[in-house]
């Protein structure tokens, strides 16, 4: 195939991964009232599954009510005309991405398959599952861990009882939408190095002999997803850095198998 045929051919799989988006995307307009109040919604109530969790914990542990969360002292407004309806278009188009992400992979997956050997197109057969399940583990994790974390602690904030929190509507979508999808890229790190170790970018070694940078770069990157206490830096930390270091184990079995291959030629 030409140069020309090859984006010919990318097109039509933009195409279609960009209409499944859109037919997810009109699902999930339609599906207005449990997108909002039972998904977006959950984490400000008090009763959500990780605010109960948390508070079990703490009881179980000996500590009292001391993770029992309340009250959510704070009210999410609209202050534009189209305020709701743009929350409400780009949700669905969140949501979309998302959900459809499985096939987005299948579509990259039908792209770039052709170019590859057949025993590498065997190696990587699993690509579209395990890509898929880390993305939604890492949207799990967002929703569920730094989402409430950042909500309870930015919720409760306050340097002044004369100032009441009265959060717009388009801050607390952008706090969750960016908590959630976030997550789910970095849960694709094992994915990319996989990827970067196969094309000679990276290799083990330098994975372990840079560790203690990446641990720095972690914290900076927990620091920013999350709200500014220890407690929930380290809940997110942890998390990440075992995935640095299934990372490394990743890159050693593909640099590994690809020295055994140099060796037999």
């Amino acid at each position: 195939m030409s140069f020309l045929d090859h984006l010919e051919e990318l097109r039509w799989h933009l195409i279609r991964a960009t209409m499944s988006i859109l037919i997810v995307a009109t699902a999930a307009f339609i599906a207005k009232d449990f997108i909002f109040d039972v998904i977006l919604f959950g984490p400000k109530k008090v009763d959500f599954f990780t605010y109960r969790l948390f508070c079990e914990l703490s009881q179980s542990l000996g500590q009292g009510n001391s993770l029992c969360i309340d009250e959510m002292p704070f009210r999410i407004q609209s202050r534009t005309m189209s305020g709701q309806f743009s929350a409400h278009l780009w949700t669905s188009i969140t949501a979309g991405f998302i959900i459809a992400f499985p096939y987005i992979l299948f579509e990259f997956w039908r792209f770039i398959s052709p170019g590859l050997k057949k025993k590498e197109r065997k190696n990587a057969r699993g690509f579209i599952f395990i890509a898929s399940l880390l993305f939604f583990t890492g949207v799990l994790f967002g929703y569920y861990i730094v989402t409430p974390l950042s909500i309870n602690f930015l919720g409760n904030y306050t340097v002044s009882n004369e100032v009441f929190n009265d959060f717009d509507l388009s801050s607390y979508i952008s706090l969750l939408r960016a908590s959630v999808l976030s997550s789910g890229l970095i849960f694709e790190l094992p994915i990319l190095i996989y990827f970067l170790t196969k094309i000679g970018i990276v290799t083990p070694q330098f994975l372990k002999s840079n560790r203690k940078f990446a641990i720095v770069l972690v914290l900076i990157l927990s620091a920013v997803i999350t709200p500014p206490d220890i407690a929930s830096q380290i809940i997110v930390t942890i998390p990440i850095l075992i995935l640095y270091e299934v990372s490394i184990f990743i890159s050693k079995v593909v640099y590994k198998r690809q020295q055994k291959e140099l060796q037999n030629v």
